[in-house]
């Protein structure tokens, strides 16, 4: 508990036994009350790894659903759990489970009821490792997004993030997409409900064994991104009714 606010971690992992276990002994259980592990068909030793580790809530998709599909089924869980506030974290260990302290405290304490770990703010996402093309692409989609929907994030592709879970209650991440497109979509709707998000500083880190897209898929990613921004900046001004947004 933190706030007397129940706290949830949701980690949504996709072959991610190299990394697992140094991830989850980071996670602060001083104020952590629950962690949901859910398994995406994993081809490695994840999910016997995660019972080894003895995560109380573990969830196996016999197929493969996509990264958006897991994230449905982990804040699905969360919510049916009771959880006020929950916090996304890769199991690749990119992000550190250290910041969580930080995101929750901004979301108990009522200043913002989203927050993300901006690996950009700070400076320190090409000294962290990230590869130049990822670095370049990232501020150029982002300042497209920015434009689009009249906002000032520093990055919009960070895969850590902190919600209330009246957040989660609002908006219908349900009818987003099962690939990676899912994260910039409920940027859309969250913006589009009025939810403000707040960004802290993020450490970057990039090795051998954490998770990344290939060339090909970010291409697609990237394209994905822009029409989800045009959709968002379209409906806005009222020139069309996007579903994801108006239902």
């Amino acid at each position: 508990m933190y706030s007397n606010k129940k706290i949830v971690v949701v980690l949504p992992a996709y072959n991610a036994g190299l990394t697992l276990e140094k991830t989850y002994q980071e996670i602060p259980f001083d104020i952590v009350d629950e962690v949901i592990l859910v398994d995406d068909d994993s081809k490695d030793n994840t999910l016997d790894l995660a019972k080894k580790l003895g995560i109380k809530h573990i969830i196996h998709h016999e197929e493969n659903k996509g990264y958006g599909g897991n994230q449905k089924t982990c804040y699905g869980k969360a919510l049916e759990l009771g959880a006020d506030i929950v916090i996304m974290l890769h199991p690749d260990y990119q992000y550190t489970p250290l910041l969580i302290p930080a995101m929750v405290s901004i979301i108990a304490s009522g200043l913002y009821p989203v927050v993300f770990g901006s690996r950009i703010l700070g400076k320190s996402a090409i000294t962290g490792g990230m590869p130049k093309y990822k670095y370049f692409a990232n501020r150029f989609l982002t300042f497209i997004q920015n434009l689009l929907l009249n906002q000032k994030l520093t990055e919009y592709h960070t895969g850590y993030r902190a919600y209330s879970a009246g957040v989660l209650k609002k908006i219908n991440f349900d009818l987003n997409s099962d690939d990676f497109i899912f994260d910039n979509e409920m940027i859309a709707q969250l913006f589009y409900n009025g939810f403000r998000i707040a960004e802290i500083t993020c450490p970057t880190k990039y090795f051998k064994e954490a998770s990344s897209i290939n060339l090909r898929r970010s291409i697609r990613y990237g394209f994905g991104v822009l029409g989800v921004s045009f959709l968002y900046f379209l409906t806005k001004t009222g020139i069309y009714k996007w579903r994801l947004l108006v239902n």
